[in-house]
């Protein structure tokens, strides 16, 4: 499978979860209305689970543009692929989170509040502080890309301090680390950044998750939406992206 693809997918299939639970947790008459903040950062949880795990063996995974600059930052991955592999992250986010209005669009018209239609697509904050938001996206970012650089890291180090990727063994070589076991150790981080940072923001720390399904938001006949909060929309997509860049500074520095 093409990277390209496989990041449009894993994306999709990431909002798909991510958007999904929220719809269902906040939508009038729904089955899971009401079941609360930790129904839904489980539910995003295993959306990245299920995106990586899928997709990982085929692009990495990223699905996230923060995870992409952040590894380019490191010298992990080409600075040339940034730009397609962010295209595809938020067409994946628009298709995905789309995919979820189709599938609750009778909850759409029992709910009233416009707030809370637009939040089954992005986010925004509790307490509407630009400063404190910018920091706060920024701080739960760096926390899952510095966790990611060591999670999927592609060896070990040695007495002499080398990077070891693979060995010979009985003349085939034998790579090293997680693959797609990967998938666990970050969907758990992702479920911890959001039981404990995602209070002040509902913790986008992925420009592609919070800008793709805002697109959406903004295009789809959804009754009765309101507005689509464009002058929040650039803090979840400039504040990953620096704390992205300020991990991959310090994993590199140490």
């Amino acid at each position: 499978m093409s990277p390209i693809i496989a990041e449009i997918i894993g994306t999709a299939i990431l909002m798909l979860f991510g958007s999904g639970v929220v719809a269902n947790v906040i939508l009038n008459n729904t089955k899971g209305f009401g079941s609360g903040w930790i129904v839904i950062t489980w539910g995003w949880g295993m959306g990245v689970f299920v995106a990586v795990f899928a997709m990982g063996q085929f692009s990495g995974a990223h699905i996230n543009p923060a995870v992409t600059v952040g590894l380019a930052v490191a010298g992990l991955f080409e600075w040339g692929m940034v730009f397609p592999y962010i295209l595809a992250q938020i067409l994946g986010a628009f298709i995905g989170s789309s995919l979820v209005w189709f599938a609750y669009k009778d909850h759409f018209k029992e709910t009233s509040d416009p707030g809370t239609k637009l939040a089954v697509f992005s986010t925004a904050p509790a307490i509407r502080n630009y400063p404190s938001n910018f920091i706060t996206e920024a701080i739960a970012t760096f926390i899952l890309v510095y966790g990611v650089l060591y999670i999927t890291s592609p060896g070990f180090m040695n007495a002499d301090g080398e990077m070891l990727t693979a060995i010979v063994i009985n003349g085939q070589e034998v790579g090293f680390g997680l693959g797609a076991l990967s998938a666990l150790p970050v969907a758990l981080l992702v479920l911890g950044i959001g039981l404990a940072l995602g209070g002040p923001t509902g913790y986008a720390i992925n420009p592609a998750r919070d800008l793709g399904p805002r697109i959406a938001h903004a295009i789809l006949p959804i009754p009765e939406k309101g507005s689509s909060d464009w002058a929040y929309s650039w803090i979840p997509v400039a504040a990953p992206v620096v704390g992205a860049a300020l991990a991959a500074g310090l994993y590199i520095i140490i």
